[in-house]
């Protein structure tokens, strides 16, 4: 049996020995309570801090602009949620193809209306549309993601950021898929939040941080304790912040060469699939997109099959966002995009990372034509 190919880093990335090494000294030698006075506890608030500067850093932020969290989705939810509590008569504003952590925040937030701004058919939001309704309806909190999930496409956040700060809007991103892969400093791009995961870079689960720009005002979710600036109260994973800067440190350090050579991997990927398999359709493809990921349909195959049949081969890949898993109806992200759902529904993402070969590559793509035809018959 071939060695097992993974293709699903957009759903999660091994953990970096960095990571873990970094994870495992504060679990063993520095394991009391941050918030605790006493020696153990000093320790930790030691190596919290110096985690959170860390982390700032990389990103080119304050450390006090840094809130860690539990994950993405909590960064995500503090954010839009945090924002839309302060003035529920604001509307609140986000792209159609955001990551549900966004989208079903702003759908449950109690604000004065829900502006979900449309994407062309390659996945690019029409920054125009953003102008108006900033201009027109000033929402409390507009959020656009950096680089989407499922098909990779990027955002101009930049140009949106900028508006946005020009009208006093503060302008929320998801930057989970981001990180690591672009350049992402908040010194240039002047967001008011963005939100990050540790596990997308080879850090543990369950840690994620919030950037909140200096000024930017933000409401609670959870009650309790004064931890991270009120804003996220509860006994403070220190061993996770301190993997978690490790991790962004070691993917920025090599970010260039690494996604040079991704990037390259993703392109023969998609061209040996259309020549392969007839009728591929490669999502997005005109689109700027991550060198990471790679969307592609296979009209008259079912998906689901699709990824089982490339499992019993050994190859990991999937049919879009990892949480979405189960999902009978055809990717959201499509959909926005106003793809047909004969080819929405048949699709599945390969996402590459580090320690992608050349030998994955060649392994899909002597064994995803097979698994198409006995799909399709």
């Amino acid at each position: 049996m071939p060695d097992p190919v993974y293709l699903d880093y957009a759903a999660t990335a091994p953990l970096r020995p960095e990571a873990r090494d970094a994870m495992l000294a504060v679990l063993s030698e520095r394991w009391g309570n941050a918030s605790s006075i006493h020696r153990w506890g000093r320790e930790a608030r030691a190596a919290l801090e110096d985690a959170r500067a860390r982390f700032a850093a990389v990103i080119g932020a304050n450390p006090a602009e840094i809130v860690f969290t539990r994950g993405g989705t909590e960064a995500d939810n503090l954010a839009v949620l945090g924002r839309a509590g302060l003035d529920p008569h604001r509307s609140v504003a986000c792209s159609a193809i955001e990551h549900k952590a966004v989208l079903q925040a702003t759908r449950s937030a109690r604000a004065g209306s829900l502006h979900e701004i449309p994407v062309d058919g390659d996945g690019r939001i029409d920054v125009d549309q953003v102008q108006a309704i900033v201009a027109g309806d000033s929402p409390s909190v507009l959020s656009v993601v950096w680089a989407n999930n499922e098909v990779g496409v990027m955002q101009p956040v930049n140009e949106i950021a900028g508006i946005c700060r020009d009208a006093g809007v503060a302008f929320h991103s998801d930057a989970v898929q981001a990180l690591g892969k672009l350049r992402v400093r908040v010194d240039e791009v002047p967001a008011a939040l963005l939100a990050f995961s540790a596990h997308k870079i080879g850090g543990p689960k369950g840690v994620g941080a919030l950037f909140v720009r200096r000024g930017t005002q933000l409401a609670p979710l959870m009650h309790g304790g004064g931890q991270e600036r009120g804003l996220r109260p509860g006994t403070e994973d220190v061993a996770g912040a301190v993997a978690f800067a490790a991790a962004a440190e070691a993917a920025e350090a090599e970010r260039e060469e690494v996604m040079a050579r991704i990037g390259a991997l993703r392109d023969r990927l998609e061209a040996g699939l259309r020549a392969r398999v007839p009728e591929l359709v490669v999502n997005a493809a005109a689109a700027p997109r991550l060198p990471t990921i790679s969307n592609v349909s296979v009209p008259g195959a079912d998906p689901e099959m699709l990824l089982v049949g490339l499992d019993l081969e050994g190859i990991a890949a999937s049919s879009g966002s990892a949480c979405s898993s189960g999902a009978v109806t055809p990717s959201h992200v499509l959909t926005a995009m106003g793809v047909a759902p004969e080819i929405a529904g048949p699709s599945v993402r390969f996402s590459l990372g580090r320690e992608t070969t050349e030998a994955d590559i060649d392994r899909v793509l002597d064994v995803f034509p097979s698994v198409v035809e006995r799909v399709r018959s």
